[in-house]
């Protein structure tokens, strides 16, 4: 075997084909390369390298169309018939020598990540994990393209039937879907060829053990097959050969078989042991948080996900096998709408979007629409939206919760004195933690609602009525929660200021401005606060910065022993910050006579005990802490800091939110001259130099 593999990598590379291919190769991924890595900074190399998929198609057809069909034509394939050497080595000797003139751009682009860690955040384990699957797929072409090329004397029949094979297993799936989108045993069969889905499934951070499998032993299968078309010429045409051609047959169908038989084992296999997820925000697996929910689990719940076999989202159906899996109260069933169309309307009015899902418990249902499933986000530049996050486990989890649910804490937002209204985001948090809210102006209540656990008071402009503070007050003092947004404002709230004074807190006039450059982001008002641990910041302590802009300062007093209210610290500026009384020249960013040192709170949990029972109101003093543009310039965290304190401030009887896993990854900040240098390097300097090298090569050998 040994001496066929030197034979035939020598022979590629004096023919020019072997330098031919590899520069192709490097050229088309260098291109890519510099187009979504270097121009638009992405991190990612399956960027590159599933755009380069197409040179397969023509590249490998013109590397293995001579292999064995020139050998079989120029009858030089006797000597090798005749030799000392089973079949069998003969075509691994010639299959190796083909990978091992692959794996030479497959090396060169493992280097690119490293590359880019030069510029920026890299997600290695994903990128090197898109270059195996890329590797793993060419591979699997090239053991068609040899099995073809034993088939022929003709280089070019060769080449024709290897490309139009390789172009069916890249479409296999659009072909599946034509002649059925339910999918019957027809598709089935088919889908053993769909190489290019299995690619995919390694693209997106998950190391798929079953698709690995299947190349390997596609490629095992390919080798097999080209071995037995090389063993049937082996022999003269004579009755030993007939015998011998019967006894091949059957051990191309046990070789067949076998491969089917490895495969559908494989596909069997459980989620977690078959999937690998590589991804640095674990996409696609599920936290702790929801697997302690589900050892809990003592409800039989069904999960109806409204898709068929090949419309269904792949990302989610592997986060639902993950809770099949956890836990054998959950059974997963997918209504194919195009089947049944009417199906849910047995649990809502409301139309819904394939990929939706309906969870059913013994006491309740909850729907989750599809379009909750993934975080995005607008360019209100460009209008375009794009995908920032995946929340299936914490929409799953969060619903799970609902329906086993005994009751559902009520919040009530209240408005009437020019509040600030929550956006779907927030209010979404709420319905996120498994709580119902509605809004509330106290002028049409005698009192605050009894079934009201907490009231959100989102930055009012207006002061309240003598009769709302009131009512407000005994609320609080009947053992009510609150949260409680300050604004500044020009008026005067007497009132309010009373309902913050209950609690022994006042709020300093002005901005609060910060002089410690590791506590603001581009404006000194644009606050990044140092975050204290408490039950309500746990979800963003140590792990997120907080951004709170043009907040103020909230004074708080010491905790005397005995005292009736104890203080705890959320969010906290530098020692050098300070507030502004007036905003007269904001933009003059050092103390002066009249401002107020700090440090400051900015966000405060104040326990009140009254009568035997605890009343909790939390201030954050920044109306922009809890709104869109705010949440989405730190990730989510403001969003993860809102879900903690109203988590915290109601008797949830089962409490659990998992946060959004987010797509984004800062993209790489590479100068206008390293772009140039790298794009010249990777997708010209280096293709050229090989190409002509292998001319040179080629050239010399011709004129000898």
């Amino acid at each position: 075997m040994a001496a066929i593999y030197k034979r035939e990598l020598k022979a590629y590379f004096q023919s020019f084909i072997g330098f031919l291919f590899i520069g192709a190769t490097l050229c088309v991924i260098g291109l890519y390369f510099t187009v979504y890595n270097l121009f638009y900074g992405y991190p990612y190399m399956s960027y590159a390298v599933s755009s380069a998929v197409f040179l397969f198609f023509i590249s490998i057809p013109i590397l293995t169309m001579r292999i064995l069909s020139e050998e079989r034509k120029q009858k030089t394939d006797q000597l090798i018939l005749t030799a000392p050497v089973s079949v069998g080595n003969i075509v691994l000797g010639k299959f190796l020598a083909l990978l091992s003139i692959f794996l030479i751009p497959i090396v060169v682009i493992s280097t690119y990540p490293l590359i880019l860690t030069a510029f920026g955040s890299v997600p290695l384990a994903e990128s090197y994990l898109a270059i195996l699957g890329f590797f793993l797929y060419g591979m699997a072409c090239i053991s068609i393209g040899i099995w073809v090329s034993s088939l022929t004397e003709s280089q070019v029949i060769a080449a024709v039937i290897s490309f139009g094979l390789l172009f069916v297993g890249y479409i296999m799936d659009g072909i599946c879907s034509l002649i059925s989108s339910t999918g019957n045993w027809l598709t089935k069969v088919l889908g053993c060829l769909d190489m290019y889905n299995r690619f995919i499934s390694m693209l997106n951070g998950t190391l798929d053990i079953s698709a690995v499998i299947y190349f390997v032993s596609f490629t095992a299968l390919m080798l097999f097959l080209t071995a037995q078309s090389i063993q049937k010429r082996r022999y003269s045409v004579s009755v030993k050969n007939l015998q011998f051609g019967a006894y091949s047959t059957g051990l191309i169908a046990v070789g067949i078989v076998l491969t089917v038989l490895i495969n559908l084992f494989a596909g069997e296999l459980p989620s977690s042991v078959k999937t690998v997820d590589v991804t640095s925000q674990k996409i696609y697996s599920i936290t702790d948080i929801t697997k302690d929910f589900l050892k809990e689990l003592d409800e039989d719940i069904t999960i109806y996900v409204l898709a068929g076999e090949t419309s269904k989202d792949t990302t989610l159906s592997t986060t639902l096998e993950r809770y099949t899996e956890a836990s054998g109260h959950i059974t997963v069933e997918y209504v194919d709408p195009a089947v049944n169309p009417r199906f849910y309307m047995q649990y809502t009015d409301s139309s819904v979007t394939t990929n939706s899902m309906i969870v059913v418990g013994e006491k309740r249902h909850k729907v989750i629409n599809y379009s909750n499933v993934y975080a995005t986000e607008m360019d209100y530049t460009t209008y375009a939206t794009s995908t920032t996050g995946y929340d299936g486990e914490g929409q799953i989890t969060s619903a799970l919760a609902y329906v086993t649910s005994e009751s559902m804490p009520k919040v009530y937002i209240l408005e009437g004195h020019g509040e600030l209204s929550l956006s779907a985001t927030f209010t979404g948090a709420i319905e996120k933690e498994n709580m119902e809210y509605e809004s509330i102006n106290l002028m049409n209540y005698d009192a605050v609602p009894e079934d009201a656990q907490c009231l959100i008071i989102h930055a009012p402009t207006s002061d309240f009525s003598e009769d709302d503070l009131d009512k407000i007050l005994d609320f609080l003092n009947k053992g009510g929660n609150a949260l409680v947004v300050s604004t500044w404002t020009e008026q005067e709230l007497p009132n309010f200021n009373k309902l913050l004074e209950a609690y022994g807190l006042s709020v300093a006039e002005g901005l609060v401005i910060e002089q410690d450059q590791n506590a603001y982001y581009q404006n000194q008002t644009f606050l990044l606060p140092e975050v204290l641990y408490d039950e309500m910041t746990a979800g963003v302590y140590n792990s997120y910065y907080v951004f709170v802009p043009y907040a103020q300062g909230i004074r708080v007093p010491e905790t005397e022993e005995g005292s009736e209210v104890t203080y705890t610290t959320l969010l906290e500026t530098s020692d050098s910050a300070f507030a502004r009384s007036t905003l007269e020249n904001v933009d003059l960013y050092e103390m002066k006579e009249g401002d107020e040192a700090g440090p400051f709170a900015i966000g405060v949990r104040a326990d009140k005990v009254v009568e035997d029972k605890n009343s909790t109101l939390v201030l954050y003093s920044s109306e922009y802490l809890f709104e869109d543009s705010a949440n989405q310039m730190v990730s989510g965290a403001d969003l993860l800091l809102f879900s903690g304190t109203i988590g915290n401030m109601t008797e949830n009887e089962i409490s659990v939110s998992v946060p959004v896993k987010s797509y984004e990854v800062s993209t790489l900040m590479i100068s206008q001259s390293s772009i140039v240098l790298l794009a010249l390097a990777t997708a010209i300097i280096l293709p050229l130099g090989l190409l002509i090298i292998g001319f040179v090569i080629w050239f010399r050998r011709r004129k000898r």
